[in-house]
């Protein structure tokens, strides 16, 4: 594409005279020896206006002589001959090839065309060699080889939308590589964005306690927790983005080759990963030494490179590093796309995870060798919940996985191994309805085995049972809190449609004569308000079944494991009731009370969070599954 320059005003044309050549006379590439000007004889200096038989054509061109040679016989021609034979030559010429980039494309001089488009006119393409962006992109073409930037968007954006459809497999693959590294740039772009915000977050508290103290945990948890309110993050992907904007500063070459679009996102994060124990000079000469390199490498080869040349410069590096992230060790339970669940140990010490693997494929291998049905991966599974629950790995059941079987799990809230938090529809309960369930920590549940999970924490006897009234959008309108066990369903639950010949079920006679509490709604009647500093149980509880999770944004930690935070500090004669409290973890407490946060509750169980950068987000109590 060539960028056409801004047009510029041209003084008015001067009628021609009658006898001067035709416009056809030079619509070829001959040079006739004539120079022919349009214009305010005021446009040139003086000493160069033209006489009016120059303007008219009259005079020879003093710098050229008659035609000779092969030429002599074009001397002979009249003035209309002369502008046949051009018509004649024009139309003999081959039309010109389109060109894939047009004519005098560099990547400045694009530039300058959108900047100009910007300010009041759009780039075209030349108008003698018609444009087609998408040929740029094959193998080896000037857009298949650009660095990411806005030139490689506005062609990547006008080949899309030309058509995928018409592109050839190459200018596809072509643009799939070049839309890759156009991500790239932008993940570079909101990286720096992040370290320039945390930069200043930390001048800011620098400013206001000189010393060590300004750059401790507590800031590095404020800007966490802005970058979670403005990208919708969870508090741990909040954590992750800002420990990464904070390596890749300290790596400019590598952020440098992100924004280019040669490395990409996953590549840098191995980047940032191996070389954050070494220092900055080592990790910078480390990382120049494998950029080049890193855009043909998968990273599982990056990975492996930067480990060993890590190891090189600073043996301890690996050990240092381990020691740091054990800090970290942790169980993780969480669901997987098929509704199955998983569970995992991180940040284990390398030789007892070692050991415990090698010992359940032992257990497993000794199983198929008797005959146990399924394959070794299946039995590894069976062997590993076995010994986590506390069950001879010996008495697993001989059917194939996913059969039903009476010893596949003991009865009782025992066999469940610990305190579980399960909330289901009323509906899904009593078999009146299939929608879901929500096991904390896990998720949703299908209706099924979340029944299941209700007939077995019954049936133990040590359940404690709470209802929640909710209103059409599933938040919850008032609560009770039960004494004892419900009873049990007359015969198997139904799927759907009233109950039947089973005759009524007595849970939802039990259901019926329960005693609630209506939650506060706006205005708040202060019914519950104390005088004290702390809610009392009843207080506090209604406060958790209102909003059952941290009510910062973004943050799902569960209120039972949150503060009671005053909206308006207690201090300042803030309320202890329903429109002034609510759940929230320690961390976003801490945010909370330090310089630049605002928190406000218009109405009970809505926040208006305020962050430093004076962008405000709203959360809403958290729906229930209905």
């Amino acid at each position: 594409m060539t960028v056409q320059p801004a047009p510029q005003p041209q003084p008015p044309a001067q009628p021609r005279p009658a006898s001067a050549p035709s416009p056809a006379a030079a619509a070829g590439d001959w040079t006739f020896g004539v120079l022919t000007l349009a214009g305010d004889p005021g446009w040139l200096p003086p000493e160069d206006e033209p006489t009016e038989a120059e303007l008219a054509g009259w005079c020879p061109d003093p710098d050229s002589g008659p035609p000779d040679g092969e030429d002599a016989w074009l001397a002979d021609l009249t003035c209309g001959q002369l502008d046949d034979l051009a018509a004649e030559l024009a139309a003999a010429r081959p039309p010109a090839p389109a060109e894939s980039i047009g004519a005098g494309f560099t990547h400045r001089a694009a530039a300058a065309g959108i900047a100009a488009g910007q300010a009041g006119w759009q780039p075209e393409y030349a108008a003698a060699a018609p444009c087609r962006p998408a040929a740029g992109f094959a193998a080896g073409g000037p857009l298949d080889l650009a660095d990411a930037g806005i030139v490689l968007a506005q062609y990547a954006q006008e080949a899309a939308d030309g058509g995928l459809a018409a592109m050839s497999d190459d200018e596809l693959a072509g643009l799939l590589c070049a839309s890759r590294r156009l991500g790239s740039w932008q993940a570079a772009a909101e990286l720096a964005a992040a370290a320039e915000l945390d930069a200043r977050r930390r001048r800011d508290a620098a400013a206001r306690a000189p010393g060590p103290a300004a750059t401790t945990s507590a800031v590095s948890e404020q800007v966490a927790a802005e970058l979670a309110a403005a990208l919708t993050l969870t508090g741990r992907a909040a954590d992750v983005l800002l420990a990464l904007a904070r390596d890749l500063a300290r790596l400019p070459a590598v952020r440098a080759a992100l924004a280019a679009g040669r490395i990409d996102l996953a590549k840098a994060r191995v980047f940032a990963a191996e070389l954050a124990p070494l220092g900055d000079v080592t990790a910078s000469q480390i990382a120049d030494r494998y950029l080049g390199q890193a855009a043909g490498w998968t990273t599982s080869q990056l990975r492996r490179a930067l480990r060993a040349a890590a190891l090189a410069a600073d043996p301890d590096a690996a050990k240092r590093k381990a020691d740091q992230a054990r800090a970290q060790a942790r169980v993780e339970a969480w669901q997987e796309g098929s509704g199955n669940a998983a569970l995992a140990g991180r940040e284990l010490p390398p030789a007892d995870a070692v050991a415990a693997d090698a010992r359940i494929t032992q257990i497993a291998r000794a199983l198929k060798a008797g005959g146990h049905p399924g394959t070794l991966d299946q039995v590894r599974a069976a062997v590993f919940t076995a010994l986590l629950l506390g069950r001879d790995p010996e008495g697993l059941p001989d059917a194939e996985p996913g059969d039903p079987s009476p010893g596949a799990s003991p009865p009782g809230l025992a066999g469940l191994g610990g305190v579980i938090h399960l909330t289901l529809p009323a509906a899904t309960w009593l078999g009146l309805a299939g929608r879901p369930g929500d096991l904390a920590g896990l998720g949703p549940l299908d209706p099924h085995t979340s029944r299941d999970l209700a007939a077995t924490m019954t049936a133990s006897g040590h359940a404690a049972w709470h209802v929640t009234l909710t209103g059409p959008d599933g938040r919850a309108v008032a609560h009770a809190c039960p004494r004892g066990q419900p009873p049990r369903a007359n015969g198997p639950p139904r799927a759907t449609g009233p109950p039947g010949r089973a005759g009524p079920d007595p849970r939802a006679a039990w259901l019926a004569g329960l005693a609630f509490d209506r939650l506060e709604h706006d205005p708040c009647r202060h019914t519950r308000q104390t005088d004290a500093y702390q809610p009392g149980s009843k207080l506090r509880h209604l406060l958790a079944i209102r909003n059952p999770a941290c009510t910062a944004p973004g943050c799902q930690r569960p209120a039972t494991a949150c503060d009671n935070e005053h909206t308006v500090p207690y201090r300042n004669g803030g309320r202890t009731c329903e429109c002034n409290c609510g759940p929230i973890c320690r961390k976003h407490h801490r945010c909370k009370q330090a310089p630049g946060w605002h928190l406000t509750q218009p109405r009970p169980g809505v926040f208006q969070w305020t962050t430093p950068s004076g962008r405000t987000y709203t959360t809403h109590p958290e729906p229930y599954p209905v």
